[in-house]
């Protein structure tokens, strides 16, 4: 004795022709009129169908309320799954989107800039303190400290010297070096 596992295909046939488009209208309208949705909903029903072949011997009169039920089940599912994952972003919008800044490269910059500022005397990194990082004048640095303003100057240089030599790559000879190599590989390129 043999058991079926699934329902056989001219049932299924017969199901489809029967309740299939007013299956479609009903899950066309959960889907919001997205007739691919729709469309994939009833092919699973009936797939579900097909597999249970048991809801064929139920005592109903029609097959419609449990297709039904199944598809609604089945939209409710989808549309929980896609509410669970983030929204797919078309090419068009992504190519609209203004660039984002890569801003590890100045958090290093940042964080080299303010280690070789601790390794400078308390003078000099005060001069530099109140011109780079406050935006003061030498007039107003030299009232702020307290010192006269060609102090204020002669700290500031010979601090963003010792800074240009604790700063690699940051000198302004490395990059006239840089300018340089730069425009002779250009120019041999020609």
């Amino acid at each position: 004795m043999t058991t079926t596992t699934t329902t056989d295909e001219r049932a299924i046939a017969e199901l489809q022709r029967e309740h299939g488009p007013a299956l479609f209208h009903f899950l066309l309208g959960l889907t919001f009129g997205d007739r691919q949705r729709a469309e994939d909903l009833v092919q699973e029903t009936l797939v579900r169908a097909w597999q249970h072949p048991e809801a064929f011997a139920a005592p109903y009169d029609s097959m419609r309320p449990w297709l039904f039920t199944v598809g609604r089940r089945l939209a409710i599912d989808a549309r929980r799954s896609r509410q669970a994952r983030p929204a797919e972003v078309g090419d068009t919008l992504l190519e609209s989107a203004p660039a984002v800044q890569d801003t590890a490269d100045s958090a290093v910059h940042a964080l080299d800039v303010r280690e070789a500022v601790r390794t400078l005397s308390p003078e000099h990194r005060a001069v530099l303190v109140q011109i780079y990082f406050h935006g003061l004048s030498v007039t107003e640095t030299a009232e702020a400290l307290g010192i006269p303003a060609g102090t204020v100057k002669s700290r500031s240089y010979y601090a963003l010297r010792l800074l240009s030599r604790n700063l690699p790559g940051y000198s302004p000879r490395s990059s006239a070096r840089n300018r340089a190599s730069r425009a002779e590989a250009s120019a041999t390129s020609t």
